[in-house]
């Protein structure tokens, strides 16, 4: 035990943090709002306005990375582990076993409310696409774009972009893997054929380990399309490996070089903020960009430097918000050292409710109260659902047959609810 004092202490240093997240649970990763951006018509830069603009440098040069692969080769446990869950598969280029949707004839058709728009996805020649298609035959009239990458691990669907040139834009349908059909995509209005959602610095930086910006805009949907990294990589959350893989080939001559000015950061070694920063700069909220370019943050250093991540509102919403949430928690207060490891294990893929309650009961007695006796025998295999029930985002939403139905998340803010606020 501990003082009062010593717990409001933390929690004062925790909350200027404002980040503090419990990680992945695929359902956070799969479908993400990604916000509408401005196309080259409109604010957003041209790729051709793009390249005679200067870029911002990255604090840390891209060369100081090495990639999975490099610590596979000392760790490869970890690596074989981790590739299996939903942070590592949250990107992945198009192919025929990461798209989950059947692109074959008799499924691949996707119906909307307006009788004279359907959607068909199809594979030709290795590649994949999305039509929207306009009328009835014989005077169709087609849209189709190349279905390039897949955003989401599949824990509850998935969504898709396209490559214009080297602009990055959503396609207006998606998957759902909970209702085995093809859907409109998050935000996506049933009826309509939307191409031109732009895709952002900050969608990206929460579904892939980099990709390269051509444009010094927060608004930008301009990249380099040779030199880019899918799904959350080692060093997302470890930093720059380039001095420590030569330090372990090099053997102590080469301490004293790039490894000592650059070591690899162990999270488990940080401090409680620092640590809990480094889930925070995808699960602390949205935030606003400082003046740094996307994929600057480096783990082990103040998130604060790079996005701001203060947010004045006290309606925090399940989706992406989950380090606010926690926050709130008695449990989480009253703890000396509870941080999002003290439930999830990063290099794996997530367990299920009952192994999660496990990690509950290390700290709390099972106690047969009234509510209690009547979830009998499943009182110490699912505290989970309970007290951290999926519950409707109020800023992600899908139209499903002309119908808005708010997408549920599994909420951080652990305490009692009621029956009817887990419906």
């Amino acid at each position: 035990m501990y003082s009062l004092r010593q717990a409001n202490s933390r929690f004062r240093e925790l909350r200027r943090v404002l980040v503090l997240a419990a990680s992945v649970g695929s359902a956070l990763l799969v479908f993400t709002v990604l916000p509408r951006a401005q196309t080259p018509s409109a604010k957003a830069p041209s790729a051709a306005s793009a390249r005679n603009t200067a870029k911002k440098a990255l604090l840390v040069p891209r060369s100081e990375y090495v990639g999975d692969q490099a610590c596979e080769r000392c760790h490869g446990d970890k690596v074989e582990s981790y590739e299996k869950t939903a942070h590592h598969l949250t990107s992945q280029l198009a192919s025929k076993s990461t798209i989950l949707g059947t692109v074959g004839p008799g499924e691949n058709i996707m119906r909307t409310s307006n009788p004279d728009l359907y959607f068909r996805m199809e594979a030709k020649d290795g590649r994949f696409y999305q039509s929207a298609v306009w009328g009835t035959p014989p005077n169709e009239k087609t849209r189709t774009h190349s279905l390039d990458l897949v955003i989401g691990s599949g824990g509850q669907g998935q969504s898709y972009l396209y490559w214009n040139d080297d602009q990055l834009f959503g396609l207006p349908v998606g998957y759902s893997t909970l209702m085995h059909r093809w859907i409109n995509g998050p935000g996506y209005v049933d009826g309509t054929a939307e191409f031109d959602r732009g895709i952002i610095p900050r969608c990206l930086e929460c579904h892939a380990a980099y990709f390269e910006s051509k444009f010094p805009s927060a608004d930008s949907n301009v990249y380099d399309t040779t030199n880019f990294v899918l799904g959350i990589s080692c060093e997302r959350c470890h930093g720059p490996g380039r001095g420590h893989v030569e330090m372990e080939d090099r053997g102590t001559a080469a301490k004293t070089t790039r490894a000592a000015r650059r070591p690899i950061v162990n999270p488990a070694k940080l401090s409680s903020p620092r640590r809990a920063e480094i889930c925070g700069q995808c699960h602390g909220g949205h935030g606003a960009p400082e003046a740094l370019p996307a994929f600057s943050y480096v783990p082990g250093q103040p998130l604060g430097n790079y996005i701001n991540l203060s947010d004045s509102s006290k309606d925090v919403d399940v989706h992406g918000q989950q380090g606010k949430l926690l926050m709130r928690s008695k449990c989480f207060q009253a703890s000396l050292d509870m941080t999002c490891s003290t439930c999830h294990d990063i290099h794996k893929a997530e367990p299920d409710l009952s192994a999660l309650s496990q990690r509950c009961l290390g700290c709390h007695r099972v106690e047969m109260t009234a509510t209690h006796s009547k979830v009998g025998s499943a009182l110490a295999s699912n505290c989970v659902d309970c007290h951290m029930p999926m519950l409707p985002s109020k800023v992600v939403s899908l139209d499903i047959d002309g119908k808005q139905i708010p997408a549920r998340f599994r909420t951080h803010w652990i305490r009692i609810y009621s029956e009817e606020e887990r419906r």
